[in-house]
């Protein structure tokens, strides 16, 4: 049967619509071999004698024609399993009888590895905390788990059924599991867009001619984006609608059993409903959902709307800790995800140091390390002591009324169908125009009167800093795959964080949650990912996650200076059980943050945000620990969404799509030894003779470059996979081997080490060293040798390891260490290895420390660089110059890549010098003059940006000929340059050229005079 589409203005985005249809979508299962079976059943439970052979028949008649069991049941289970539910179904009417209960409870199950059955009794729209947990095994069995390639399909029938005398009717509710046989399991690109190819068998055969029609469409718009796409069709002639639910396979989980959730809240029920799997990774729920006998007297339109337009939410957080609210009719889906969003920021964002800290923090002598060391372990304690994530969720459990109130003082704001309210009145909407209409002041009054005590005052308190500080949200798309926030980060207590970001986000999904920091409009910094071994480390990192994104943001804006962006970095911490999902966590991440840089742009159609930003803004991601793989996936991806900006959208890309990895090209690495050779330079020593122990192996970007590029006598490196340490020097070209493959230590040929070398791998224990020492666990050894005496060497570069390995905690240990500190001078190639306490302290011993944000800027230099060529060209140039195809390089790419290396290292020689000079002049310590040159360099930037000397033409002419690339000049010429790059990014070059060339040779401190002097000589 042919559907009859409905009108265009009947559309409500590009992922949901509704239609009319005149068609039941599945042919009804018909088993031929029904009245066969029956016989068979009969004489097997004639034969098993459990039940009087007198009953025999009727029980069969009953089972076969009373209970209104779907006949796929019949064509699914043997003869023996229906013998057996038969059995169970009259030791239950024994059972209700001795009982006195009129009330016939069915509940049948049968499990096998390719299909599973579970029948029982269910009444409509009752939700399934009240009843057996059939949809939550279902989705926790076959559909959300990866830990099996295997694909199940699932059909579910409610059918009413005729019990025996003396009991209640009830209904039934069967559901039929089995595991998908394809006729393409692995399909070629041509046939993933084919559902004839890419279906179950089962459902080619049971599916109407109209289904896979539509099944097709749906499943080629999920092909294109990463979102649901949702349609809704009338079926002719009832009060029934079809809805239809496309998405990702495993990209969401508890998604089937949630939706029942969902249109029970509505006083829906469904009366059937299929979840059907296809082999080019996209499954499509379908469900036919009509309103209760008993509803309230909502049009079914309403209801059907207002599911449609929570799916998305229910598809980004299918479980959260706030359900129970949901699932008892006290809180909607919109309540309780805002409720589970606004804990979320309560548990990072509460303030919580207090004022005796800020006191405390006025009277001390921070420049003292013991006062340092006394407030950064209070604040440690305060932080996790004070308010625990449980403790707070205790609270707003208490108070679902505050989360109504508060939830509603937020959407008043950012819920923006007003318009399509009129045309489609939503219960959402009704909702918010019948709630009290509170002032934030008369909220914060009624939060008092409400809480008990001053801790779940502060609580609140803190859901209402949420509220007034959201610039704008994709709460309200249809499409949104995690929930996304852009925050104005101005309720940043200035104790805790003296340098305010200019922007924020905070993203929340299913795997996840993560933020994006960044201090300037123009900004670019790495995504990391961050893995927890256990629970205990999921705990620590969860505590620790936004002021680790501060801090490495932080620490991007002061290695920036020689660029036109800012720093800005990216987090995202996986679930403690979520370990496994870091592809679609980034995923997931990147797409909800696009929601936000392209208002909401999806393919065909614009869904509406309210946006107090009034502003574009673009911003530009990397590659971090974790995320190295996946740049190519964002930058296409933004193409795919429409982004103008998809060709810088993201650095690191592999080359076919123009990107410049720095591991290939050693761009970081370039930077970090300048600082080195600069050492070696200034106090005449032999780099073969030097002693070195790293951290980062020779599997990662800077450990394997720095293997490459130096030439000393390593005797330790640390990586992932243990301690290789030798004392009369790592053999080289075994390390060089090893290096170039990307290897662990773990594949270091042991053969080639001394009698006095060794190798401890993190899972192994009471390993004997040549000292005649053990080593009791590998692990520990490893996360600490930094600190052993073992490790002492003329110099030390850690290329990896996690922020904050030495603080004052440990910093001893690398200064006394029997005969003389263990290193004698530290080039910080891994950032935030080192507090700055600790670097203070190793200075004060006097350890030469140069600061990871004046070492590691190679990186970002070539990141930079590559972001302009990509802003510079237009498509096909792009393509032309820019990208590897074949193995052929392009010209213009070979010249360009030398000339990015030259410039790096020309600044990290700038930056040496001047940081050696000012520091023989001063005394001051390094580690704060590279504070000091950054900041200069950053202020004295934005304020040239904003002065008259860039309306002069002729002088910003004559800096922008000295900073752009000379390829790029001569390949497009400054006009055009100007034409295409946008113009905040011409002022951010013109300002840090400017800035950089000023500091390097001015120093941070400056007399008034010296910047007319330097204009005069130079411009």
């Amino acid at each position: 049967m042919t559907g009859i589409l409905a009108p265009p203005d009947k559309k409500l985005s590009s992922s949901a619509r509704s239609h009319t249809i005149a068609d039941s979508g599945y042919d009804a299962n018909v088993f031929a071999g029904k009245k066969e079976q029956m016989v068979q059943v009969g004489d097997y439970l004639d034969k098993s004698g459990f039940l009087p052979k007198e009953l025999v028949q009727n029980e069969v008649s009953w089972f076969y024609g009373n209970l209104g069991i779907d006949d796929y049941y019949f064509a699914l289970e043997s003869v023996e399993t229906i013998a057996n539910h038969i059995m169970a179904l009259y030791g239950a009417k024994i059972l209700a009888f001795t009982k006195n209960e009129n009330v016939l409870d069915i509940n049948l199950e049968k499990e096998s590895e390719d299909s599973s059955v579970y029948i029982h009794s269910s009444q409509p729209g009752v939700s399934q905390l009240q009843g057996p947990q059939c949809e939550r095994k279902i989705d926790e069995k076959y559909l959300d788990t990866s830990a099996t390639t295997d694909a199940y399909r699932v059909e579910s029938y409610r059918s009413n059924t005729t019990v025996p005398n003396g009991m209640t009717a009830s209904q039934l509710r069967c559901y039929f599991v089995t595991k998908c046989q394809f006729n393409s399991p692995n399909p070629t690109p041509e046939q993933e867009t084919d559902l004839n190819q890419v279906a179950d068998q089962n459902f080619l055969i049971k599916a109407t001619e109209h289904t896979r029609s539509i099944y097709q469409d749906v499943m080629r718009n999920v092909l294109q984006r990463t979102g649901p796409v949702i349609e809704m069709y009338d079926v002719q002639g009832t009060r029934e609608r079809r809805l239809i639910i496309g998405y990702r396979q495993r990209s969401t989980q508890g998604f089937f059993s949630a939706m029942s959730d969902l249109y029970h809240y509505y006083d829906l029920y469904s009366s059937r409903k299929y979840v059907e799997q296809f082999s080019n990774g996209v499954t499509i729920m379908g469900l036919y959902l009509s309103p209760l006998p008993n509803a309230k007297a909502i049009p079914i339109e309403h209801s059907i709307y207002q599911v449609m337009k929570e799916t998305s939410l229910l598809y980004c957080l299918p479980k959260n800790p706030l359900q129970q609210f949901f699932m008892t009719n006290k809180l909607s889906v919109q309540e309780t995800v805002y409720g589970y969003v606004g804990w979320i920021f309560s548990q990072h964002f509460l303030n919580r140091l207090g004022k005796e800290y800020l006191t405390l923090s006025h009277i001390l002598d921070t420049s003292n390390p013991l006062h340092e060391e006394v407030l950064a372990k209070m604040k440690k304690r305060l932080r996790q002591d004070t308010f625990t994530r449980e403790y707070i969720l205790d609270i707003v459990k208490q108070y679902p009324d505050l989360i109504k109130l508060l939830y509603a003082h937020f959407a008043k704001v950012h819920y923006v169908n007003q318009r399509e309210a009129s045309l489609q009145p939503t219960i959402s909407y009704q909702r918010l125009t019948t709630m009290e209409n509170l002032t934030e002041e008369q909220l914060l009054k009624k939060i008092k009167a409400m809480t008990s005590n001053s801790h779940e005052q502060l609580v609140f308190e803190a859901f209402m800093t949420f509220n007034k500080h959201v610039l704008k949200t994709n709460f309200y798309q249809t499409t949104k795959v995690a929930l996304s926030f852009r925050m104005d980060p101005s309720f940043l207590p200035e104790i805790e964080y003296p340098n305010t970001p200019y922007g924020l986000f905070l993203v929340v999904g299913s795997e996840f949650r993560g933020f994006h920091i960044r201090f300037s409009d123009v900004a670019r910094g790495g995504i990391r990912m961050i893995r927890s071994r256990n629970r205990e480390a999921y705990s620590i990192n969860l505590r620790t996650l936004f002021d680790e994104n501060y801090n490495l943001a932080g620490t991007q804006h002061r290695k920036n200076k020689d660029i036109p962006e800012g720093g800005s970095k990216g987090t995202i911490l996986l679930d403690v059980d979520q370990q496994d999902k870091p592809l679609v966590a980034f995923e997931k991440y990147v797409d909800s943050i696009l929601d936000l840089l392209i208002d909401g742009e999806t393919i065909g159609i614009k869904d509406k945000l309210v946006d107090l930003t009034d502003k574009p803004e673009i911003l530009f991601f990397g590659p971090d620990e974790g995320t190295a793989d996946y740049m190519d996936w964002a930058s296409s991806h933004a193409k795919k969404r429409g982004a103008s900006f998809w060709k810088a959208f993201t650095t690191g890309k592999s080359q076919s799509m123009g990107g410049i990895p720095h591991d290939k090209y050693a761009m970081t690495t370039r930077s970090v030894h300048q600082y080195v050779l600069g050492i070696y330079r200034k106090l005449h020593l032999k780099e073969e003779e030097v002693t070195k122990f790293q951290t980062g192996g020779p599997d990662g970007d800077l450990g394997s470059n720095e293997i490459k590029i130096s030439s000393d006598k390593t005797i330790a490196v640390v990586d992932g996979s243990g301690v290789l340490y030798d004392a009369a020097g790592i053999n080289r070209t075994e390390l060089t081997r090893l290096a170039n493959s990307r290897l662990m230590i773990s594949n270091f040929d042991t053969g080639n080490l001394s009698s006095e070398g060794f190798r401890v791998l993190v899972d192994e224990n009471n390993v004997k060293l040549h000292d005649g020492s053990v080593v009791e666990n590998g692990l520990n050894f490893r996360n600490s040798f930094h600190t052993n005496a073992l490790a002492q060497a003329t110099l030390f570069v850690p290329n990896g390891g996690r922020p904050e390995s030495v603080g004052l905690d440990n910093v001893q240990a690398l200064i006394e260490c029997g005969n003389g500190p263990l290193f004698k001078y530290i080039v910080e190639g891994a950032n935030l290895f080192f507090t700055q306490e600790a670097r203070l302290r190793l200075e004060k011993a006097g350890i030469l420390v140069i600061k990871d944000a004046s070492a590691n800027k190679g990186g970002v230099t070539s990141s930079s660089l590559e972001v302009l060529a990509a802003l510079a060209f237009d498509d096909a140039e792009f393509e032309e110059h820019m990208c590897i195809r074949d193995g052929v390089v392009p010209e213009f790419y070979e010249a360009y890549v030398k000339e990015v290396q030259s410039i790096i290292e020309r600044n990290a020689n700038l930056e040496f010098e001047a940081l050696w000079e000012e520091h023989k002049k001063s005394g001051t310590p390094i580690s704060i003059l590279s504070d000091e040159l950054s900041i200069a360099i950053v202020q004295l930037n934005e304020q040239l940006q904003s002065t008259g000397l860039w309306d002069n033409v002729a002088l910003r002419e004559t800096v922008l000929k000295r900073a752009f690339p000379k390829l790029l000049l001569e390949k497009l010429g400054l006009e055009t340059l100007l034409k295409r790059v946008p113009e905040n990014y011409v002022k951010a070059i013109f300002g840090a050229t400017l800035a950089s060339q000023f500091v390097y040779k001015y120093g941070p401190h400056p007399d008034n005079f010296a910047f007319f002097d330097f204009m005069r000589l130079n411009y």
